[in-house]
């Protein structure tokens, strides 16, 4: 068993190296062609950096399920534009009204409110374009699937249902914790268990497996959100790259406030404990998942 140190050091690399190799891909993925201020807009927040934790679980999924990243990176790079799409709406002056995004102003701020909408719809409708046009050596049956997956995970099933039962519950005080397990398992776990799940559906994995990781991926879900519920309140600027406080200002339940902040990191750890769980059986092959599971408590940002 290798030390917790060891680990560490090791999840670093990994992680760098698989960013990397992310950012290689996004930043070749879109040429500003006319008209330039929308492909100007799009590599502006596809490209503002991030921990690219979406495409990276695509690729470890795709390696644990037996295939290679080469295989997998369209649909990487097609999560983080699904991703990007939902952080330009979600900041604008309709939704949450945040100026900062990654340590930058955000799209909205520098490109105006209209050419902010319509750069997230045009990395909506290009990452489904991306996935079909740049994949090889997947079968196309298999294609359809994880599109279908991903499609689901956006639509009034997944993170576009999450955000309107966020947004009308706002100012409210007596949500209770089943909908606020609604509204992160849709708004925030519906694209990461799509992440976990595509790269693995790409690979050919069995059912078994898929629900190992379906399982996985909800877990990590909900303990991504509990922290970033945490960060929200103890985190600053600098470190969050965004506007730290927001979800009091806005009068949203959150988990701290439901838990306070020591239940609610207790939560989360049990829940990456769970995750961990379902895929020791898979052995070293499973160890990048298992560490980025431990990465999502232990993250500052």
């Amino acid at each position: 068993m290798l030390n917790s140190q060891i680990l560490e050091l090791d999840l670093k690399a990994y992680l760098s190296q698989r960013r990397e190799l992310v950012e290689a891909s996004l930043e070749s993925s879109i040429t500003v062609v006319y008209p330039e201020t929308l492909y100007e807009s799009m590599r502006y927040s596809l490209l503002a950096g991030g921990k690219r934790l979406r495409p990276i679980l695509c690729l470890a999924s795709c390696e644990l399920a037996g295939g290679t990243v080469d295989m997998a990176m369209p649909t990487a790079c097609a999560l983080e534009m699904i991703h990007t799409f939902s952080l330009i709406h979600d900041d604008l002056p309709a939704m949450d009204n945040d100026d900062y995004r990654r340590g930058k102003l955000t799209n909205h701020k520098v490109y105006g409110e209209p050419v902010a909408i319509l750069t997230g719809d045009a990395l909506l409708g290009y990452a489904f374009e991306f996935i079909v046009v740049e994949t090889q050596g997947v079968p196309a049956h298999r294609l359809v699937e994880v599109i279908a997956k991903l499609a689901h995970a956006i639509a009034a099933t997944g993170l576009v249902g999450g955000q309107v039962v966020d947004l009308e519950c706002e100012g409210l005080q007596n949500i209770n914790i089943e909908t606020l397990n609604f509204i992160h398992s849709h708004k925030t776990g519906a694209l990461l268990e799509s992440s976990v799940l595509s790269g693995a559906m790409l690979a050919g994995a069995d059912n078994e497996l898929l629900q190992r990781l379906s399982r996985y991926a909800s877990y990590i879900g909900l303990a991504f959100q509990i922290v970033d519920d945490i960060l929200d309140v103890t985190g600053t600027q600098e470190e969050l790259g965004k506007t730290p406080g927001k979800d009091q200002k806005a009068q949203k339940i959150t988990y701290p406030s439901l838990w306070g902040i020591e239940e609610s990191q207790r939560k989360s750890q049990e829940l990456v404990e769970l995750a961990k769980a379902e895929l020791v059986d898979f052995g070293e092959k499973a160890q990048p998942l298992m560490a980025i599971a431990d990465y999502i408590t232990a993250r500052r940002k």
